[in-house]
C-alpha cells in the first residue's frame, strides 16, 4: 500500500512539475528581453570599466523595480485583465500617458536591440551595419506575423538556455585564467560626477524598461489561450525569470571584470568593433575556436531580444489604442503596428550611422526618464479598488514601492540637474 502511495505521489509531483514548465513563457520572454543589451552591453560594460564596484548597484536596482514588474502578472493572473485594461479602469488620462510614453520608448528600444543585432551579424555576414539593421527588423516581423506567439514562447525558452549556459562556463573559465590586471592598475570609481549619465543609462535598462510589466500581462493572456495557467504558476513563471535576469546581470559584470577590467581596453562606440570586443570576451577563456560558436549564440541572444522588443511594445500600443478607441481587436492592425515601429525605428538607425554605445545609451537615458511614471502607474493600480483586498499590493510591497519611487525620481532629478550644468 506504502508503495502503491509513493508512486503516486512521485507521479503527481512529475506532472505538477510538468505543468508548471508548461506553463512558464511570460516570465522567460521577460527575462530574453531584459537579457539583451542591458545585460550584454551595460552589465559586461561597467564590469569592464569598474570591476565589481557596481555590483550592489545591480542587485538594488532589480530590487527597487521588483513591485513595479511584478504588477504585470499579479493583476493578469488576479483579473484575467491586462495592464492596459487596468489602466483605463483608472481614467482613459491614465491609458493616454502609457500609450503617448509608450510610443516613444517602442521606437527607440527598437532601434538600440535591431542595431545591436546587426553589430553581432557583421562578424558572419560582410555587409553594411545598416542593410543587416533592416534584415533583422524584417526578419522579426516576418516570424511574429507567420509564426505568432507560440513560435516566440519556444524559441525564447532554447535560446536563454543556451545562452545562460554559455555564459556560466565563461565566467567559471575566467575565475581560473591568470589575472590580467597590472600590479599598478588602480581602478576608477564610478562615483563621480562626469559618469552620472553611465550610471543613468545602465539603470535605465536594469533589468528592463518598467513597460515590460505591460508586455508580460499581455503575454500572460496569450499563454492562457494555450493552456490554462494558474495564479500561483503565473506569479512563479514571473519570479523565476526576475530572478534568472538579476543573477544574469551579475554574471554578465563578472565576464567584464574578469576578463577586460585592468586590461586598458575599452568597449568601442561602432557597433562593428563592439560586437568583435564582446565575442572576443568569451573566445579569450573558453578558446580562440568557439569564436564563432559564441558569436553565433550571441547573436541568436540579441535576436531573440529584438523579435521579443518589437512583439511586446506592439502589443501593448495595439491593445491602447484599441482601448482608447473602443475597436475590435484586429490582427491586421497589430501588423501594421509591427511594421510602423520597425520603420521607425530603422530611422533612428540610420541616424546614428553605426554609432552603436551612443544610440544605446540614449535609449536607456530615454527609459530611465520615463520610468518614474511607468512605476507610479503600475503602483496606482496594484493599491486600487480593481483589485480585491488579498490581491493588493500589502504592507511590504508598499514599502519597497515607495523606496523605489523615491529612488527612480531622485535619480532622474539628478540626472537632469547634471545634464543642465555639463
Amino acid at each position: 500500500m506504502s508503495i502503491s502511495n509513493n508512486s503516486a505521489a512521485l507521479s503527481s509531483r512529475k506532472m505538477s512539475i510538468t505543468t508548471l514548465l508548461s506553463a512558464m513563457g511570460p516570465g522567460l520572454l521577460m527575462a530574453a528581453a531584459a537579457i539583451g543589451a542591458s545585460h550584454l552591453v551595460a552589465s559586461t560594460r561597467a564590469g569592464a570599466e569598474f570591476g565589481w564596484q557596481l555590483a550592489w548597484v545591480i542587485l538594488a536596482v532589480n530590487l527597487l523595480k521588483y513591485p513595479f514588474f511584478a504588477a504585470g502578472a499579479r493583476y493578469t493572473s488576479a483579473t484575467g485583465e491586462s495592464l492596459l485594461q487596468g489602466y483605463l479602469r483608472q481614467g482613459p488620462k491614465y491609458l493616454a500617458v502609457f500609450t503617448a510614453l509608450n510610443t516613444l520608448a517602442a521606437i527607440a528600444s527598437t532601434a538600440g536591440v535591431a542595431m545591436l543585432t546587426a553589430a553581432m551579424l557583421t562578424q558572419f555576414v560582410p555587409l553594411a551595419i545598416d542593410l543587416l539593421a533592416l534584415l533583422v527588423l524584417l526578419s522579426s516581423v516576418a516570424i511574429l506575423i507567420f509564426g505568432h506567439y507560440a513560435l516566440l514562447d519556444k524559441m525564447t525558452k532554447v535560446i536563454m538556455l543556451a545562452l545562460t549556459v554559455t555564459t556560466l562556463i565563461a565566467v567559471a573559465l575566467a575565475f581560473n585564467a591568470p589575472a590580467i590586471v597590472n600590479p599598478d592598475f588602480v581602478s576608477q570609481s564610478p562615483w563621480q560626477w562626469a559618469y552620472i549619465g553611465f550610471l543613468v543609462a545602465m539603470m535605465g535598462w536594469m533589468p528592463a524598461p518598467i513597460e515590460v510589466s505591460a508586455w508580460n500581462s499581455l503575454w500572460l493572456i496569450e499563454k492562457q489561450k494555450l493552456t490554462p495557467v494558474s495564479k500561483q504558476q503565473a506569479l512563479f513563471d514571473f519570479n523565476f525569470g526576475y530572478l534568472m535576469t538579476a543573477l544574469l546581470a551579475i554574471v554578465f559584470l563578472a565576464l567584464g571584470t574578469l576578463v577586460m577590467h585592468g586590461s586598458g581596453e575599452q568597449f568601442s562606440a561602432s557597433g562593428v568593433k563592439f560586437a568583435a570586443q564582446l565575442i572576443s570576451l568569451y573566445s579569450q577563456v573558453m578558446g580562440s575556436e568557439s569564436h564563432y560558436l559564441i558569436g553565433a549564440v550571441a547573436f541568436l541572444c540579441i535576436f531573440s531580444t529584438t523579435v521579443t522588443v518589437i512583439d511586446g511594445y506592439s502589443r501593448t500600443l495595439n491593445m491602447g489604442w484599441q482601448l482608447l478607441t473602443k475597436q475590435q481587436d484586429s490582427e491586421r492592425r497589430l501588423n501594421a503596428v509591427m511594421l510602423a515601429v520597425s520603420t521607425l525605428g530603422l530611422f533612428i538607425i540610420l541616424f546614428f550611422k553605426g554609432a552603436l554605445l551612443p544610440l544605446l545609451e540614449f535609449v536607456m537615458i530615454l527609459a530611465f526618464m520615463t520610468t518614474v511614471i511607468f512605476a507610479w502607474l503600475n503602483y496606482k493600480l496594484m493599491i486600487s479598488t480593481a483589485l480585491l483586498p488579498a490581491d493588493r499590493y500589502g504592507s511590504a510591497m508598499r514599502v519597497l514601492s515607495w523606496l523605489g519611487l523615491i529612488y527612480l525620481a531622485s535619480f532622474a532629478a539628478l540626472f537632469i540637474y547634471w545634464m543642465l550644468t555639463k
